[in-house]
């Protein structure tokens, strides 16, 4: 798609109804199937990212998304979106996001229009509730990731909205075997987890737009 046209869905975007945690599960292992309580958990950590829109390669709208760097972490060298805990000069989580995109791939404020906040997603390894906002840009823009980031993912709207892009693996956890993880294939990057269920709530809002 011409990131023009994109751009002229702005409105239809922020008006558009959530899919939730039906759409969300669609890119989950059943295991996950479970609305999570989060009051359930003590002292959860409320963290934000960024779903950004921009004019990519040909003009076309592309996503980004990070591949994170390795290190003695839960989401160690996983490919995410932008985006980090709250910090305590947060004004709110919308503040977040922002900051955060800028501190890892160099793209300043200034140049994004936040459109949506989407539903929020728990992370029980991390114990975190992230809440996702999707955001645009009409402006071209040059990446300069920090340490946090290993490579920088351009996504093409078109394979964000291919169901060809999505894929199975079989994998054993200590209290579950044979388990079916779904997961999207990106750039030959996998895209599994919460990302992968953040973005499958954002095809299901574009597809009721008539992407």
């Amino acid at each position: 798609m011409e990131h023009l046209t994109f751009l002229q869905h702005q409105e239809a975007i922020k008006d558009a109804l959530l899919g939730g945690l039906e759409a969300q599960f669609k890119l989950a292992p059943e295991t996950r199937k479970i609305p999570t309580k989060t009051s359930h958990y003590s002292n959860v950590k409320k963290a934000a990212v960024l779903v950004l829109f921009y004019p990519g390669k040909n003009n076309k709208t592309h996503l980004l998304l990070t591949l994170r760097a390795q290190y003695n972490g839960t989401h160690s060298a996983q490919v995410s979106f932008p985006g980090g805990k709250v910090d305590l000069n947060d004004k709110n989580l919308q503040e977040t996001a922002l900051r955060e995109c800028f501190e890892e791939t160099g793209i300043s404020s200034e140049k994004i229009t936040l459109l949506k906040e989407m539903t929020n997603i728990y992370i029980p390894p991390s114990n975190f509730l992230v809440t996702p906002f999707v955001g645009c840009t009409s402006q071209k823009l040059t990446f300069s990731h920090n340490e946090e980031v290993a490579q920088i993912i351009e996504v093409s709207l078109q394979d964000l909205l291919n169901d060809g892009a999505i894929h199975f693996e079989t994998k054993n956890f200590p209290n579950a075997t044979n388990v079916q993880i779904p997961y999207f294939l990106f750039n030959n990057q996998k895209v599994w987890g919460a990302t992968a269920m953040i973005i499958s709530e954002v095809k299901e809002l574009l597809k009721s737009l008539s992407f």
